[in-house]
């Protein structure tokens, strides 16, 4: 039976939702995963999205909480939002209570990815913040570590990321993820889906 990798977004301009384009088909790229994209609801309305110039939201599904517990594993992705993960995002979790009080995502494996507006804006604090979600449901937290290699110590160019999980930096919106970035979103979906299949083998 397929390990599934359930890849959870928010991506209010795109930038998150390239990411997790990325790490989906790094998670499909492992014999025997079956990597899925799915978004978290929208919380804002639709004429405060227009105000704030959001572009219309991709045909990816929209998850409900409940639909977590078919999975073996998780990658979480969010923009930051003053160094901690979106409140879409934050609110979607919040709705997992009885997923909580049952203990069904305990055991397994959860990654998490982000973007940032600025190098500064939170590339390692909105990591940080998040893992206490997946501590309190008693998921595993799988980080990169430095497993990407010389792309980790990129210091000519700027670029999002770290040991924590893939990121991007949108700046004034108009940026977009690089080459490299994509390549770690890459190779985040692949090291996290082995890692996955491992676990589901040897439960």
């Amino acid at each position: 039976m397929a390990t599934k990798v359930y890849i959870l977004y928010y991506s209010m301009y795109g930038h998150v939702e390239k990411l997790a384009e990325e790490i989906k088909r790094g998670a499909a790229s492992i014999e025997g995963v079956e990597a899925k994209l799915w978004q978290v609801p929208e919380t804002l309305p639709e004429e405060v999205l227009a105000k704030m110039s959001a572009p219309p939201k991709s045909d990816i599904p929209i998850i409900t909480p409940n639909e977590l517990a078919e999975a073996d594993g998780f990658l979480f992705g969010f923009p930051t939002r003053f160094g901690m993960m979106a409140a879409q995002f934050k609110a979607f979790l919040d709705a997992t209570g009885g997923l909580w009080r049952a203990q069904q995502l305990a055991g397994k494996p959860a990654g998490i990815f982000y973007s940032t507006g600025s190098q500064g804006g939170g590339q390692e604090t909105t990591a940080l913040t998040a893992i206490t979600q997946l501590a309190h449901h008693g998921m595993i937290f799988v980080p990169i570590g430095y497993t990407f290699g010389a792309g980790m110590f990129e210091i000519e160019n700027v670029m999002g990321g770290s040991p924590y999980g893939a990121g991007t930096l949108a700046g004034d919106g108009s940026r977009t993820p690089t080459e490299l970035e994509l390549e770690q979103a890459f190779h985040q979906g692949k090291y996290f889906a082995i890692i996955a299949k491992k676990l589901k083998g040897s439960s």
